[in-house]
């Protein structure tokens, strides 16, 4: 497939989605993005970006979610961005393993709250951003490695392509036309950025990644209506997105194949446990050895066998992940997170709660956790993540317990019925329940993102 001047092509896809057929369900990713965000209000992440932020002053444009703060466009979607992904709790598409919704939702409710756009229109704003960022990450998706050039590279695929999908959303709700969402897009280009380091040794930067592609990408809008330019070439160009990320190397086809009727979007999954992706698998089955009737008092030891290249982040340095410095850090942590699942958990068999504070507890036990790799989940990665546990009984019993894909993947996908009780346990002491189910309703019903961030507002 010619990829000449691509971002044109996403451009003209992402004006169609103004009147044509998006994906149901993406009320749904909204409502999920508007409750990670409460439950991370008082994270110290987003303490500390929100009182940067509220030193810039600025036109009060936005809403800051749960706070009522009013901020530039570009500064809200910047702490709301934060709130997103700041618990680890946001969807993920595979295989690319991309972060869309934490980015590009946050970026759409600043710039249809400031243009006072509708619903329908920041749903399907927010359909074609999260298609574009896919598309990016599936761009560079090397078959052949069965693994992200970009993480390959050090490089947080979320932040990057989230950049210029967050573009794409906030030019649409602007009312740019496809040359001036292509310069939108084509600016934001130069704006993302993000190393994962912080997965393996620790650093709470992580957490700001989505905050600023969604801040990236308002401004790109901002910026391309008000006649700044960007290149036409900016994907495939000699010194281009591709270029500078993947040394020239990306899919064609993946980019630009069967745009509005192939969607990525729709291979986007909802996380059960507010952990990295990676480690649901050995959640998954530490959770079933739990139920089917383990004492965690009368674990020896047990072997965590995962996907040979998850390990550099679950597992490595390995001192590190047997014994994290920080609750955030444990949940990166394949040992710990295992630990925690065979100790205990709420919501969905994880929450929020167990990962508030380093438990000495699930320490102990994460230290007679070792990880290998496993030829069989090595095989299915990354299009399923798998896992197999074994644990060694203090009465010499050896148990096993083995998943093919994790649970919330395709193949094992959340009911709607446990889509609510995460929304719930998220929004559980933020907002009341007659609050809850009336930002459910608005969501559902594609209110504008004025009267969503009105209804979610903490009332302190």
């Amino acid at each position: 497939m010619n990829a000449d001047r691509a971002v044109h092509t996403l451009a003209e896809f992402a004006v169609s989605c103004r009147d044509g057929a998006v994906p149901d369900g993406v009320p749904g990713r909204v409502l999920d993005i508007l409750g990670l965000a409460l439950a991370a209000q008082d994270d110290p992440a987003v303490r500390a970006v929100l009182t940067s932020v509220r030193r810039w002053g600025g036109t009060p444009e936005a809403t800051v979610i749960g706070t009522g703060d009013r901020l530039p466009a570009p500064a809200a979607a910047l702490v709301n961005g934060v709130m997103a992904h700041a618990l680890d709790f946001d969807d993920t598409h595979l295989p690319s393993v991309l972060h869309p919704s934490a980015g590009v939702v946050p970026a759409a409710l600043a710039a249809a709250e400031a243009t006072g756009a509708d619903g329908p229109a920041l749903v399907r704003a927010v359909a074609a951003g999260i298609e574009i960022c896919n598309r990016l990450g599936m761009a560079a998706y090397d078959r052949e490695l069965r693994n992200s050039v970009f993480f390959d590279r050090g490089l947080h695929a979320t932040s990057i392509c989230g950049t210029i999908g967050a573009a794409a959303a906030a030019a649409l709700l602007h009312g740019l036309d496809a040359a001036g969402t292509a310069h939108a897009m084509g600016i934001a280009a130069s704006m993302g950025a993000g190393l994962i380091e912080a997965n393996r040794t620790g650093g709470t930067v992580k957490k700001t990644h989505c905050g600023w592609a969604a801040h990236a990408g308002v401004g790109a809008a901002v910026f391309a209506a008000d006649g700044l330019t960007g290149p036409p070439t900016v994907l495939e160009g000699r010194f281009g997105f591709f270029a500078a990320y993947t040394s020239g190397r990306f899919d064609a086809d993946a980019l630009l194949g069967d745009l509005g009727t192939r969607w990525e979007l729709s291979r986007t999954v909802y996380k059960p446990y507010p952990t990295n992706h990676f480690t649901h698998p050995g959640i998954d089955c530490a959770l079933a050895l739990r139920a089917a009737g383990l004492d965690p008092a009368d674990v020896v030891s047990a072997e965590l066998g995962v996907a040979a290249p998850v390990l550099r982040t679950i597992a490595e340095p390995v001192a590190e992940k047997a014994r994290p410095q920080t609750a955030y850090h444990g949940k990166f942590s394949g040992p710990y997170t295992v630990a925690a699942a065979l100790l205990g958990g709420g919501g969905l068999g994880l929450s929020l709660g167990d990962f508030t504070d380093l438990r000495e507890d699930c320490l102990a036990l994460a230290a007679r956790i070792t990880c290998v790799a496993d030829e069989r989940a090595t095989g299915l990665f990354p299009e399923a993540f798998a896992a197999v546990l074994r644990v060694r009984t203090r009465t010499g019993e050896l148990l096993e317990h083995r998943v093919d894909s994790s649970r919330g993947s395709a193949e094992h996908p959340l009911t709607e019925a446990e889509l609510a009780l995460k929304f719930t346990v998220n929004t559980a002491g933020v907002l009341t329940p007659v609050q809850a189910a009336l930002l459910t309703d608005r969501a559902y019903r594609q209110s504008p993102a004025a009267r969503l961030l009105e209804t979610c507002t903490v009332q302190s």
